[in-house]
């Protein structure tokens, strides 16, 4: 099955070489629980990935690692085919400086569940603020740039209001705002829409969507079984800290391959 990128020549049906993200042997623990368990991910320029699994299996983790927000026990993390977050010296894992990585953070947008908003700030200003502060850029033009972002999310008319003023679904896409103002070179989700009430989940989702068909690097960790059907490139079951399986959406909907994936299947539909 061809997908949406591939027809429009992004995801799979690109000649790249190198994944934009890449990570390997990856493990994390928490005490004496171990969350990750050698996982082995990868992701290519303009390619959409619908990672689902039940809760605690360590998706969330997952992302979290990604985008430097906490540090591997174990392996590597490869953007555009430069290992982040860390090192390895004398066979060692040395973690770099939280100024250098926070410089490597403005590639990997992130948008999480809870919407993490600044309450004092308008929607503009939380946009805004991430140019200027992190980019350095001129408060003039951070507007600009920020306006022209909540337009693309079809906030434009609320840039002036404040998060309390705003509903769940109109929070979240001031979040994915200014998570794409920054221009990352993949953007990851963590159950985006898990916190919305069910009739704001349509227009995230409609938000992801369009930044899917643009070409836009995601990975999407939800238990939206209609997002990864109509937009992901590849859907992969995660369960207790591994893959279980990886397939297209067609393929893994209509015919998986793992028992597994067989009875997490049997609950969502």
């Amino acid at each position: 099955m061809t997908t949406p990128h591939e027809a429009a020549g992004f995801g799979a049906g690109s000649t790249a070489t190198t994944p934009t993200l890449q990570v390997s042997d990856l493990h994390k623990s928490y005490g004496g629980n171990e969350v990750l368990k050698g996982v082995e991910f990868a992701i290519d320029k303009g390619q959409v990935k619908a990672v689902l699994g039940p809760s605690g299996s360590g998706k969330s983790t997952m992302l979290r690692l990604m985008a430097l927000l906490e540090p591997a026990d174990r392996g590597s993390i490869m953007l555009d085919g430069t290992r982040i977050g860390a090192a390895t010296q004398n066979g060692k894992i040395v973690h770099h400086s939280e100024r250098r990585l926070a410089v490597q953070r403005r590639d990997i947008g992130m948008v999480f569940q809870k919407f993490n908003l600044f309450p004092h700030l308008t929607a503009l200003q939380n946009v805004v603020v991430g140019l200027t502060d992190v980019q350095g850029m001129h408060k003039t033009q951070a507007r600009d740039v920020a306006f022209q972002m909540l337009t693309k999310v079809g906030l434009a008319d609320r840039d002036g209001h404040f998060p309390s003023e705003l509903s769940g679904g109109q929070q979240q896409r001031v979040a994915i705002a200014r998570a794409l103002v920054l221009n990352p070179q993949v953007m990851l989700f963590d159950e985006p829409t898990s916190a919305l009430d069910p009739e704001l989940v349509g227009e995230v989702l409609e938000v992801m969507e369009n930044l899917a068909a643009a070409g836009m690097t995601m990975i999407v960790v939800t238990h939206e079984v209609r997002f990864a059907r109509r937009a992901a490139d590849e859907v992969t079951l995660f369960d207790s800290g591994v893959i279980v399986e990886q397939a297209d959406p067609t393929s893994f909907f209509e015919n998986p391959q793992h028992e597994r994936t067989k009875r997490f299947l049997s609950h969502v539909h």
